[in-house]
C-alpha cells in the first residue's frame, strides 16, 4: 500500500508539473469602422463597392470571432495592425471597448498599429451623401490608448518607435515591431513599411537577452516580413518592410523563428532561412473585414507551436457570407488588375488582358484562403495567356504558393541556432 501511494503521489506531481499549453488567437486588419460613423445612404454604398466590404456583416463577424476566443478560453490574442478602418478616434474608442471585454474574461490581448491606424490625415466618415472628414489619432494617444493591451504593462519600449517588449509568462516574451511610416503622411497613409535601424538595435539586445535566459520569443509586426508568392517584392514590394530579406536574415540569426504579421489580406505561411542556415516563418493573416473572414488559433508547448486557422462562413445576419463576399472580393479584384494592366503602360489586344485578368482574379482569390494550388481551371487560363503572349510550352507543375502548408502547420521553435 505505501508503495501505491508513493505512485500516486510520484505521478501526480509529475502531471501537475507538466507544461500547460499557451492558447493563442491571431486576427489581423480587422478595419473596424464604428458604427457612429455610417448610415445608409450614397456614401457608405460607395465605399462598400470599393473596398468589398460589407460594414454590417464585419461587425458580427468580428462580435462571433471574439466570443469563439472566450469560449475556447484563449490565453493571449495577437492582433497585427490595421485595427481600424482608417485611423478614425471614434472607431479606436468603440474597438477598445470591445477589447477591454474580452480582456476582462481572462483573455490578455496584445496589438501593433497599421499603416491604417495612426496619424492618419484622410479619416472619414459615411454618414450622408458624400465621406465627412473626421479626426485621427497621434503616435501618443495610440500608446496612451490602448496600454491596456501591451504598451502599459511592455517589459521595455523602442524609443523610436511603438515598438515593445512584452511578458507573456515567465519563459516567453512578445516582440511586437512598429513597422509603420506615418511620421510621413502627407495627405493619405503610406502602404510600405520599414524597421528603423535603431529599432532593429533595441530588438537585437532584447533577443540577446532572451538567448541568455533561455526565453522563447515570438514577434509580431503589420507588414511582411518574408515573400509569400513570387515576385513580390517586384509587384507588392509595399507588402513587405524594406530590405526585406537582409532584416529576416538578421531576426533568424538572433534566434527569432516565428514573426505574426498582417497587411496583405491573405492567408499565407511562408519562411526564409539565412545564409547561416537560420530558418524564420511569417505567418501572416488574412483580413478579418473581407473574405475568406479567417482566423488563427495555436497551442505553444514544449516548444513546439501548432497552428490551425478557421473561416467565419455565415453570421446570424447574413447566412450566405462566404458566397457573396467572395463574389464582392472578386469584383474588386477584377477591377484593381484591370487598372494594373492600364497604368503599366503596354497594350495588350482584348483577348490577352481578359487572359490576364482571369488569371490575376482565380490566382488572388486562391491566395487569400491559403494553400493554394491551380485546379484545371487555373491551369487552362495560364495556358491560355501563354498561349496568347506566343508560349507552346507551359510548366504543368506550376506552383503559386510557398512551402510550407498555410493553414495548419506545427513550427519548432527549439531549433538550434547557427
Amino acid at each position: 500500500m505505501r508503495k501505491f501511494i508513493l505512485f500516486l503521489t510520484l505521478f501526480f506531481s509529475l502531471a501537475a508539473s507538466a507544461s500547460k499549453p499557451l492558447k493563442i488567437g491571431v486576427i489581423s486588419d480587422i478595419h473596424f469602422l464604428s458604427k457612429e460613423l455610417t448610415a445608409e445612404g450614397d456614401a457608405l454604398a460607395a465605399y462598400e463597392r470599393a473596398t468589398g466590404r460589407n460594414i454590417r456583416d464585419s461587425h458580427e463577424v468580428l462580435d462571433t470571432v471574439l466570443l469563439n476566443f472566450q469560449k475556447e478560453r484563449t490565453d493571449i490574442l495577437l492582433i497585427s495592425g490595421d485595427l481600424t478602418n482608417h485611423g478614425e478616434r471614434q472607431s479606436h474608442l468603440d474597438l477598445i471597448e470591445k477589447l477591454k471585454t474580452i480582456q476582462r474574461n481572462g483573455t490578455k490581448v496584445f496589438v501593433v498599429p497599421g499603416n491604417h491606424d495612426v496619424n492618419i490625415p484622410d479619416s472619414k466618415a459615411y454618414t450622408g451623401e458624400k465621406p465627412v472628414p473626421v479626426k485621427s489619432i497621434s503616435k501618443e494617444e495610440f500608446a496612451e490608448w490602448y496600454a491596456p493591451f501591451g504598451y502599459g504593462n511592455a517589459l521595455k519600449r523602442d524609443d523610436s518607435s511603438l515598438s515593445y517588449i512584452a511578458g507573456i509568462n515567465e519563459n516567453t516574451w512578445l516582440l511586437c515591431f512598429d513597422t509603420n511610416r506615418y511620421a510621413e503622411y502627407k495627405t493619405t497613409s503610406i502602404s510600405g513599411g520599414r524597421i528603423l535601424p535603431s529599432t532593429m538595435d533595441w530588438a537585437l539586445d532584447i533577443l540577446r537577452e532572451a538567448k541568455a535566459k533561455n526565453i522563447t520569443v515570438l514577434g509580431m509586426m503589420h507588414h511582411g516580413l518574408v515573400e509569400h508568392m513570387p515576385y513580390q517584392s517586384t509587384f507588392f514590394a509595399e507588402y513587405l518592410i524594406e530590405e526585406w530579406e537582409k532584416n529576416a536574415g538578421i531576426l533568424a540569426d538572433a534566434g527569432l523563428k516565428v514573426m505574426f504579421t498582417g497587411h496583405f489580406h491573405s492567408n499565407d505561411i511562408s519562411l526564409f532561412t539565412s545564409p547561416s542556415g537560420n530558418t524564420i516563418y511569417d505567418v501572416e493573416t488574412a483580413s478579418l473585414a473581407i473574405y475568406p473572414f479567417a482566423y488563427r488559433t495555436m497551442e505553444l508547448i514544449d516548444g513546439k507551436l501548432s497552428i490551425d486557422t478557421h473561416f467565419v462562413t455565415s453570421v446570424s445576419g447574413n447566412p450566405d457570407l462566404a458566397a457573396q463576399s467572395r463574389s464582392q472580393l472578386e469584383t474588386v479584384t477584377r477591377r484593381v488588375a484591370k487598372n494594373r494592366i492600364k497604368n503599366l503602360g503596354v497594350s495588350f489586344p482584348v483577348q490577352t488582358e481578359d487572359a490576364l485578368v482571369k488569371l490575376i482574379v482565380k490566382m488572388n482569390l486562391m491566395h487569400v484562403r491559403g494553400d493554394e494550388a491551380p485546379d484545371e481551371e487555373m491551369k487552362e487560363a495560364i495556358r491560355e495567356f501563354a498561349g496568347l503572349l506566343g508560349s507552346e510550352e507551359t510548366d504543368s507543375d506550376f506552383q503559386l504558393d510557398f512551402p510550407p502548408a498555410d493553414n495548419r502547420l506545427v513550427i519548432d521553435l527549439t531549433e538550434k541556432v547557427f
